[in-house]
């Protein structure tokens, strides 16, 4: 269902799927300034596969994106948009929360203190691209995954990210598959699915 989430003196495009009144998943998506939307297609497979689970699942566009108010703001403001979304998930009654997120979305959800956060999937982080130097540490646990041929999340880069982020992360790399996961969106689905479960 279409939702609008207030975020401070602005308001947030949103989609709500309503499974579970106990566990939920808060999914952020690619850069704006790049036609980044929460209806891009590898945020649609990310939210089906917890969709499958069982899950309640919130996607939205960030600031400036679709018929959210506001305007990009260097991932600054991004970041407050998720602190509001992942409010707005948690006053439904989810005490399980649960963050996704698909390259720029994977990069705000680094640079967001969330304590309360049960479990982080990041999807390509684009560690080639943005920079990552001040990502917060993370407590839970923390998974990802990229595509041996991403040029924006390369492995070599990934790794050490993700070593830095939580020492005990998992990293899963896709072999073959690029950073817009053409022709393997399903096993990316699977991948994630397999994720959530781990």
């Amino acid at each position: 269902m279409k939702k609008e989430i207030a975020a401070g003196t602005l308001t947030l495009e949103a989609r709500l799927e309503i499974q579970s009144p106990t566990k939920g998943v808060v999914i952020t998506h690619p850069h704006p300034l790049y036609g980044g939307d929460m209806d891009n297609p590898v945020v649609s497979v990310i939210e089906g596969a917890f969709l499958e689970k069982g899950f309640t699942t919130l996607r939205f566009n960030f600031r400036g994106v679709g018929t959210s108010t506001g305007r990009f703001d260097n991932g600054r403001g991004e970041t407050r948009d998720l602190g509001y979304a992942l409010d707005h998930l948690k006053g439904l009654g989810i005490r399980e929360t649960y963050l996704a997120g698909y390259s720029f979305g994977a990069w705000v959800i680094t640079h967001t203190r969330s304590p309360e956060v049960n479990r982080i999937l990041l999807v390509s982080p684009p560690s080639a691209f943005m920079d990552f130097s001040t990502a917060n540490p993370m407590d839970c646990p923390v998974s990802a995954v990229t595509g041996s041929l991403d040029e924006l999340a390369p492995p070599a880069s990934v790794t050490p990210l993700m070593k830095r982020l939580n020492p005990k992360s998992d990293l899963v790399i896709m072999e073959g598959a690029d950073h817009f996961y053409s022709g393997f969106t399903e096993e990316l689905s699977a991948t994630v699915s397999d994720l959530i479960t781990t």
